[in-house]
């Protein structure tokens, strides 16, 4: 079976020769049109600033980054099949389930998938639900106002080819009208591959991928979270990826009572912060997110709560 593309991190002074150096594993899952590598940074500093206890498996999701040539990651490109990547790749190591996922953007709602197949047992009998699910930055319904970033994916796929460089893409870019921030967006995903530059994504499976996700609704799932889970929202003040009416959802969620037979749901707000908040503001994230990691090693240091 073909996995995707993976590295790992540990405190590499936490164990001896002959001991296994984690007891904990959490994955980090990227965007679109991002790669593993957006996310080292942070990992990084999350597994330092943790017990000696924890790894951290940052990913190349399928069309991105070193997943693109990866045999047997075969169509369809929809989000059932993005998340059933990383139930594979826990299967084909041998590896025990991720006790917390982490997914970014679109790789929040790949995150949401991923936790919704593996409680409908998609996954087999001896697949565990991660105990932490934490979403950063992603609106977990339906979104309807990316009609510009759709019609920009699009584009890609016309484009004159060879590219000869970053600058001049997003030249191109803004001369069909497309704004700065996307333009420099898109084209920071060019790298150099000869005298030429390429893309580190396949451009017709990111497509697919996004229109997958972008139409699927989670919901329910945060409605009602499976027993002895904790769904962690992490969101920007921006009113325009987080409508007043979500975020009323959302707080309202997290202010019930809590409820013995389903998970839990708590929301984090990161001021001034842009759309990356791992990068923008890693430590107010770390803050917010390493108490609860250390609830896992020790349950009795509960910080379960709801940050506005």
């Amino acid at each position: 079976m073909s996995f995707i593309a993976f590295e790992e991190l540990w405190n590499s002074s936490s164990s001896s020769e002959n001991e296994k150096p984690y007891s904990f594993t959490a994955f980090l899952i990227h965007g679109l049109l991002g790669c593993r590598d957006d996310f080292i940074d942070f990992a990084s500093s999350l597994v330092s600033s943790l017990s000696t206890d924890w790894r951290m498996v940052v990913v190349d999701l399928r069309c991105h980054g070193s997943s693109v040539d990866r045999d047997g990651l075969s169509p369809p490109h929809d989000s059932e099949n993005t998340a059933k990547d990383l139930a594979n790749l826990v299967t084909s190591l041998n590896w025990a389930w991720p006790d917390v996922v982490i997914g970014h953007s679109l790789g929040g709602k790949v995150a949401l998938q991923y936790a919704l197949s593996c409680a409908h047992g998609d996954y087999g009998d001896s697949a565990k639900l991660p105990k932490q699910l934490w979403v950063l930055d992603s609106v977990p319904g339906k979104i309807d106002n990316y009609e510009v970033v759709d019609n920009a994916l699009h584009m890609l796929q016309i484009l004159p080819s060879p590219i000869p460089s970053q600058e001049w893409l997003v030249d191109h870019m803004n001369n069909l009208g497309y704004s700065k921030f996307l333009s420099e967006w898109i084209s920071s995903s060019l790298k150099q591959s000869g005298e030429h530059m390429a893309f580190s994504f396949d451009i017709d499976g990111v497509i697919q991928i996004f229109e997958s996700v972008r139409d699927t609704d989670y919901w329910s799932l945060l409605e009602e979270p499976p027993q002895g889970m904790e769904i962690a929202i992490v969101r920007t003040e921006s009113r325009v990826t987080w409508d007043p009416d979500v975020v009323e959802r959302l707080n309202s969620l997290a202010s019930r009572e809590s409820n013995a037979s389903r998970g839990k749901v708590s929301v984090h707000v990161v001021p001034r912060s842009g759309h990356w908040i791992y990068k923008d503001q890693p430590e107010k994230l770390l803050e917010i997110m390493t108490p609860r990691f250390a609830s896992l090693v020790e349950p009795s240091s509960d910080h379960f709560g709801t940050l506005y």
